[in-house]
């Protein structure tokens, strides 16, 4: 895509990259580009600090000197999780794009609505190669900023899916979500319900998408359909974990990268506690993209994929949404 370079940084506000951004075409964008970036990326690990005992501040730098990919940026992200009490997300930043090649800053964007994009569209993308193709129900778990955007990118990246179960720890949180998208006039022979028992519809699932902070198993495997397809975003804190050490044992589980081993709750506990070692992980995104692995085998085992973010689809999505800016 051929972009004219402003002759100074230009702001892309929250409401110019949500009108720029569909889940469809990011996720198009992210399997067209992603095998070919992370060979050119320069991507160290995400530098995390504590503001407090539940907050955080978050930096996740990534850069090209590549032609085809001529850029360097930052992503700087708070976490508040006790932001929902104060009615403001709770991951809120910016992205800062540079050129790679002369060090001009090219644009400052919002990434709070980046990276709920980018990571919805993630585990859309997953989906298409982990979920059953024939999958028709999604359990959702969490009813936050993010949750909207795994329901728009899953029922982007599967088509079959008739039917959205929103569970929330507050019944009222579901129930509100299901009636805002189903009132929304986008969605065309899908169904949307709220849901306050999560044992009851656990295993309704095809895929069930978790976005929580939670530090207690919420979904238990052994409650998994054959042939459910398990999306776990919320944890990226060793403390942190959305679903039980069976849930991991009987899936397939693939991992968005390598940061997951180190970082997610779900993965290092059942490490620590020998329900499966590393060699379990069947792989990462790009190889499931790639093709070097393949995803789902048959249509009754149970696949699971576990996402802690990363710099690569952060620079992906900038790219996207500044590339587009500029040249329309």
């Amino acid at each position: 895509m051929a972009t004219t370079v402003p002759s100074s940084p230009v702001f892309i506000s929250s409401d110019t990259l949500c009108n720029i951004l569909t889940h469809r075409t990011l996720i198009d964008h992210f399997q067209s580009t992603l095998p070919n970036a992370t060979t050119i990326l320069e991507t160290p690990i995400r530098q995390h600090y504590p503001l407090s005992p539940s907050s955080s501040l978050l930096l996740m730098p990534s850069w090209s000197s590549s032609p085809s990919l001529p850029y360097a940026g930052v992503k700087l992200v708070t976490h508040f999780p006790q932001n929902s009490a104060r009615n403001l997300p709770g991951v809120q930043g910016t992205y800062v794009l540079f050129s790679s090649a002369t060090g001009q800053t090219l644009a400052a964007m919002d990434s709070t609505h980046l990276t709920l994009y980018r990571t919805a569209c993630v585990s859309g993308l997953a989906s298409k190669y982990l979920a059953r193709h024939d999958s028709q129900t999604l359990l959702m778990l969490g009813a936050g900023s993010l949750a909207p955007h795994l329901i728009r990118a899953h029922l982007s990246a599967l088509p079959t899916l008739r039917k959205v179960i929103i569970w929330n720890r507050t019944l009222q949180k579901a129930q509100t979500l299901a009636r805002e998208l189903a009132q929304s006039g986008e969605f065309h022979g899908v169904t949307f319900d709220g849901c306050g028992c999560l044992d009851e519809v656990v295993g309704l699932g095809d895929i069930v998408s978790c976005a929580t902070n939670s530090e207690a198993a919420l979904v238990k495997g052994v409650r998994l359909k054959d042939g459910a397809h398990l999306d776990l975003v919320g944890s990226f804190k060793p403390e942190m974990k959305e679903c039980d050490d069976e849930a991991i044992r009987r899936g397939r589980v693939f991992v968005d990268n390598e940061a997951a081993l180190v970082e997610a709750g779900e993965l290092l506990g059942a490490f620590q506690r020998g329900v499966i070692t590393r060699d379990h992980i069947q792989g990462t995104l790009v190889d499931l993209v790639s093709g070097l692995k393949v995803g789902r085998k048959t249509s009754h085992e149970i696949t699971v994929f576990k996402s802690v973010g990363s710099a690569v689809v952060d620079m992906l999505a900038a790219q996207f949404v500044y590339e587009t800016y500029t040249t329309t």
